[in-house]
Parts: structure tokens; C-alpha cells; sequence
């Protein structure tokens, strides 16, 4: 079953609405109409009875008894509408002119008594009011407002009909813009269209700005991955290339045990380097996926940084570089994937420093339950543009891809990954030779008041 467009629900709703306002609307005249009508009949038999009164208090003295229903009989005439009855004191009728038995159980009744003259004991006196003619009149009121309702409703569901529709225009041309952004044609030239809000209202500018700002995540997505299969296919188009070309090469020409091993120690390489790249790119994946770090308790951040340097004191010699660790905290991380993001940046900051300089590994707690690590070098200054994207994958500020054989440019998106994984992030500033590049970890196994109380 299909769902109702927007437009036949606004329609619908607003000739519901339509309906039930004239309807009330309508009854509220209808009643008021029958109220007034009410008001003139309690009027009317009113007016009457001071007829009455007055016509017999005039024939004290100058009529005799019997020529009071002739007086009666006369003031009636003409009033068709009119029931009258005068019963006197002793219950004997003096005067009787009733209405249709028909319209005497709606008709208005009025009772009074007064004095007559000659006539013993008061007289008790009722007045009727046929309500025929106003209850005719009530009813082809209420036929008349019936229609005047459903007339005004279905011209007020036609006008609406139309009035949704013209509003709803700007609504279907988004939906025409959007339908030329198919996944069928999903391509740079067309991730680079963008809603037109210009001729749109006021209710849909933040859709379109926050589609619009979709589509820029898109593109931008779209774009890395484009970078990332070319720098994927470039990674490991080269020692695959190696690898077959020696071994064609040990296949076209007979080679001496020394030969193959060496040919064969130097696939291994090229071997080890891409089983590197495979689980790095694992790794990263599956960080995207979710998998959280398990966290243990570090009591001193600093000795555990100190046993990643040991690792790397071969290389900082080599580089003609110092270490420096400054700072310390206690903290619960995951300390193999830790001394792994330490690791990375030690790396990355021997090959890039310049040699006779110092590096310094920096710890420090910036709030409670967050602490930050960066290793600072000093060396050539990275470029403003380059910087938001150094933890991209296969990534590389020097375009001469320096040392590619060795460092295939998956360090700092796992220095990220290992971050994003301890709820934390990263950060990066190159100025006037000074490069500081690391991450912050958020202890997020801890409450929010120990957390203070630390």
C-alpha cells in the first residue's frame, strides 16, 4: 500500500478542518436563529396577555358577562395562531378557543389569572402560541446554513487544493534536483552539482544547507577514496613488480645458489613489506569497525614511552638525534596499541628531523581524565594546506615519496585510529621549523565525578 502524498493529506486535512469550522460555525447561527425565534413567541404571548387584561378590565361595568366571549372572539380575529382559554372560579368555562391538538404538545403555553367583573373567583386565563410557521421557518434555515456549509467547505478544499499544490512546488523541485544525483551516476562531475536554494522558502534553507553540507562530506569522501585506491594500487604495485620481474628473471637465466638466495632473500623484503602494509590496512579497518581498545590501569605513562624509545635508539643514533621525555601521568589505556601510536611518531620524527637535533616526547594532563602525548622535532615546516591531512592514509607531505620503499605512509592514520579508539583525537602545528604532531586520550572508564575528584 502506497503512502498518501503530502499534498492529498494537507488537502484532506484542511477540508476536514474546513468542514468542521463551518459546521460549528452554522450550528451556532442555527441555534441562536431558534433562540431569537424562542424570544419573539415568549414576546408575542407576552404582548397578548396585556391585550387580554386590558380587554377585560373593560367591560368592568360596561358589558355584561355574557358579551365577554363575543369581545374575545372579536380580539382574535385574525390571529390564527392564538389558543385562548378563560376558566372561571366555580371551573365553569367562559371562553375556549384552542389550537390544533397537532401543535399543542411544541406550542408555548402562558398562564395568568385576574378579576372580572360579574364573574365569581378569579379567572384563570391560558395563552398558546402555534409554533408552526416559526418551526418551518427553523428548518429551511437549517437546510439553507446545511448547504451554505458544504459549499463553503468544498470551495475552501478546491482553493486549498490548489494553494498546497503551489506551495509545495519548491518541495518538487528539490526532488528534481536530487533525482540528477543518482548512485547509478555517482562520479566527480556529479558529486560537484548542489541544491539550488535560492528560489526555495525560509522552512526548507536548513535542508538544503545540510544536504548541500552532506554532499561536500560525499565529495570529500569520495575524493580519498579515489587518492586512497591510487596510493593502495602504488603501495603495492611496487614490490609485486620486484617480485615478478626477479622471478621472471631467475626463470630466463640459470642463477648459482648464491644468486637464488639472494634473489630470494630480497623477495622475502618485498614480501614483508607488503604482509606490513595488508595487516596495517587490517588494522585500520578495523578500528573503523568499531573495535574498542581494552583498557588496563598504567601507573606511569612516562616508563612505559621510555620502553617504545629503547626500540628506537638505533635509529635516533643513526639520525645524529637526542630523546627528551618531559612529563608523566597515570592513566588507563590500552598499552599495546599506545606504545604502537608512540611508536609511529617516534618514527616519523627521526626520518623528518634534522640531524644534531633534539626530539621531545611530551606528556601532559590537560583536564582531569584527559591526557596528551606529542613528540616535537625540529626540521622543514609543513605547509598549512598539508597539515589536516598528515593522518590520512598513504598520505606524504614530500610529493618525492622520500624512503617509500620502507615507510608506506600508514603510520599517522593508525596513530588516529588508536586515538579515536581511547575516545580522543589528534592534532598537529609546524611553524617556523618546529613540527609538534600528536594525540589525546579521553579515560572514559572512569565517572565524571572521580574524574573530578582526580
Amino acid at each position: 500500500m502506497s503512502a498518501r502524498g503530502l499534498g492529498a493529506r494537507l488537502s484532506l486535512w484542511l477540508a476536514l478542518q474546513s468542514m468542521i469550522g463551518l459546521g460549528l460555525v452554522c450550528g451556532a447561527l442555527y441555534f441562536g436563529f431558534d433562540w431569537t425565534l424562542d424570544q419573539r413567541r415568549d414576546e408575542t404571548l407576552a404582548q397578548k396577555e396585556t391585550a387580554v387584561r386590558d380587554l377585560l378590565a373593560q367591560t368592568r361595568g360596561a358589558h355584561r358577562p355574557e358579551d365577554v366571549p363575543h369581545l374575545l372572539q372579536d380580539m382574535l380575529a385574525g390571529h390564527g395562531d392564538l389558543g385562548l382559554r378563560l376558566v372561571d372560579g366555580a371551573g365553569q368555562v367562559v371562553f375556549s378557543r384552542l389550537l390544533p391538538q397537532a401543535v399543542v404538545a411544541t406550542a408555548p403555553v402562558h398562564h395568568f389569572q385576574m378579576s372580572v367583573t360579574d364573574i365569581p373567583a378569579p379567572v384563570q386565563v391560558t395563552l398558546q402560541l402555534d409554533p408552526s410557521a416559526d418551526q418551518a421557518l427553523l428548518q429551511r434555515v437549517a437546510w439553507l446554513l446545511l448547504a451554505a456549509a458544504l459549499a463553503g467547505t468544498a470551495a475552501i478544499a478546491l482553493g486549498g487544493r490548489l494553494l498546497v499544490r503551489r506551495s509545495l512546488a519548491p518541495l518538487h523541485q528539490l526532488v528534481a534536483q536530487t533525482s540528477q544525483l543518482t548512485p547509478y551516476t555517482l562520479s566527480a562531475d556529479s558529486l560537484a552539482h548542489r541544491l539550488d536554494g535560492r528560489a526555495q522558502p525560509a522552512e526548507l534553507q536548513p535542508l538544503i544547507v545540510q544536504f548541500n553540507a552532506l554532499l561536500d562530506r560525499l565529495a570529500a569522501s569520495y575524493t580519498q577514496m579515489e587518492a586512497f585506491n591510487a596510493d593502495v594500487a602504488h603501495e603495492l604495485n611496487t614490490p609485486l613488480a620486484t617480485l615478478i620481474s626477479g622471478s621472471q628473471l631467475a626463470l630466463r637465466q640459470a642463477a648459482s645458489k648464491d644468486e637464488l638466495q639472494e634473489l630470494l632473500g630480497s623477495q622475502l623484503e618485498e614480501l614483508d613489506r607488503l604482509a606490513h602494509i595488508v595487516a596495517d590496512m587490517l588494522f585500520l579497518s578495523r578500528a573503523e569497525r568499531g573495535s574498542g581498545a581494552r583498557r588496563t590501569a598504567v601507573p606511569s605513562l612516562a616508563a612505559l614511552v621510555a620502553d617504545v624509545a629503547e626500540f628506537h635508539e638505533a635509529a635516533l643514533a643513526d639520525a645524529r638525534l637526542t630523546l627528551r621525555i618531559e612529563g608523566d601521568a597515570a592513566v588507563r589505556v590500552d598499552a599495546g596499541l599506545l606504545q604502537r601510536a608512540v611508536s609511529n611518531l617516534l618514527g616519523n620524527a627521526t626520518r623528518h628531523a634534522r640531524a644534531g637535533t633534539e626530539v621531545v616526547l611530551r606528556i601532559r594532563t590537560l583536564e582531569p581524565c584527559t591526557t596528551q602525548i606529542t613528540v616535537e622535532n625540529s626540521g622543514s615546516t609543513i605547509a598549512p594546506d598539508h597539515l589536516p591531512r598528515i593522518f590520512d592514509r598513504f598520505f606524504r607531505a614530500d610529493t618525492a615519496r622520500a624512503q617509500a620503499d620502507r615507510h608506506h605512509g600508514l603510520g599517522l592514520a593508525i596513530v588516529a585510529a588508536i586515538a579515536r579508539l581511547h575516545g580522543g583525537g589528534t592534532l598537529a602545528q609546524s611553524q617556523a621549523g618546529r613540527t609538534c604532531i600528536g594525540l589525546w586520550l579521553a579515560d572514559m572508564t572512569q565517572t565524571s565525578s572521580s574524574c573530578a575528584a582526580s
